[in-house]
């Protein structure tokens, strides 16, 4: 290793604002499950098939639509 680095002409990371940040959510046992089971037979990680479907809502622009009975 040297003693010193010269980084005066580094380049920031174009991806950074890309890099995920960790959150802490509260889920239903049951829509975890519902999450874990479906990646499960696609072959990926429950979370990032969580963030998968909650990007494609926010690229969509996806309305809730609440109904209270």
């Amino acid at each position: 290793m040297r003693d010193h680095y010269d980084f005066s002409e580094s380049v920031k990371n174009p991806y950074a604002k890309k890099l995920k940040k960790q959150v802490t959510i509260r889920l239903d046992e049951d829509t975890i499950a519902y999450f874990k089971q479906l990646a499960e037979e696609k072959d990926l990680p429950y979370q990032s098939l969580i963030n998968l479907y909650l990007r494609d809502c926010a690229q969509s622009q996806k309305d809730l639509k609440l109904s209270w009975q």
